[in-house]
């Protein structure tokens, strides 16, 4: 296992949530301090929206400038707006329409009834990362001397499924195989709804820290491949390495499968 990769189980899915709110405020409280700003690729799924629920709740919330900070979704159900399968609703109702965020640094992917075509809808969010890309470069004069496709982000969230897929990429599909590109199109996702955009896993391992969040005894058998290093393409969330740190923020149930030596529990 890479020497950036951190397993820390939690007693319970509520801990789990409730210390991963923490840590992320706290995560982007560092960053502001540092930069000014910070970005975070929020997820959907029960842990990741329990965590948002978490962030909420949480006095230490107000320590946090969220007109400054930069919110991207790292994949999205190709529905209508209104749906409650969208990530992006569920975020804002349990955390985004309670904090005061600049509805321009909030980037949602397109809805099904907003956008002609899932093609148009992936096209438009690459689009959208590419010119957040370019304003972060022309403004950093430490910046690489090739314009980057995507943003910096500073955390990326990530849920896990029980066939270790994580975002929308799925276990030997071709989301998962496609690179040379920032997003990409699911159209038949094994699990409802079949049209998806995503992040590539070349974009999520752009993130300076990806945090893999997972809880549940069906999620054990997903962790213990993705940490024993399994083909990418076979276990997706085996192949998601953050550029300074990756993190697997696991429950008991989930974290059953990984062997005690790989585990940090927190004081």
């Amino acid at each position: 296992m890479s020497s950036n990769v951190r397993v820390t189980p939690h007693p319970s899915f509520d801990v789990l949530a409730a210390t991963t709110a923490a840590r992320l405020i706290t995560r982007l409280l560092d960053v502001q301090g540092d930069r000014g700003e910070a970005t975070v690729v929020l997820t959907g799924g029960s842990v990741g929206i329990a965590t948002l629920r978490e962030v909420a709740k949480s006095p230490a919330r107000l320590a946090v400038d969220w007109g400054k900070v930069n919110i991207w979704f790292g994949d999205e159900r190709f529905v209508e707006t209104n749906s409650p399968d969208r990530n992006c609703g569920q975020a804002a109702q349990a955390l985004l329409d309670q904090i005061p965020v600049d509805p321009a640094r909030v980037h949602i992917m397109a809805a099904s009834d907003t956008v002609a075509s899932l093609d148009e809808a992936v096209q438009k969010y690459a689009a959208e990362l590419a010119a957040a890309a370019k304003t972060e470069w022309l403004k950093d004069d430490d910046a690489p001397e090739q314009e980057p496709v995507v943003p910096r982000f500073d955390v990326l969230l990530l849920g896990l499924g029980p066939d270790a897929h994580i975002a929308s990429l799925f276990p030997d599909m071709a989301g998962i195989r496609t690179k040379g590109v920032s997003v990409v199109g699911v159209t038949n996702s094994p699990k409802p709804p079949a049209s998806r955009v995503s992040l590539t896993l070349e974009t999520i391992n752009s993130a300076q820290e990806i945090w893999i969040v997972a809880a549940g005894a069906d999620k054990a058998a997903a962790v213990g491949l993705g940490l024993a290093g399994a083909n990418e393409v076979q276990v997706p969330a085996s192949g998601a390495r953050g550029l300074v740190k990756t993190l697997w923020l696991l429950d008991e149930a989930a974290a059953a499968k990984v062997p005690s030596a790989l585990m940090r529990r927190e004081n």
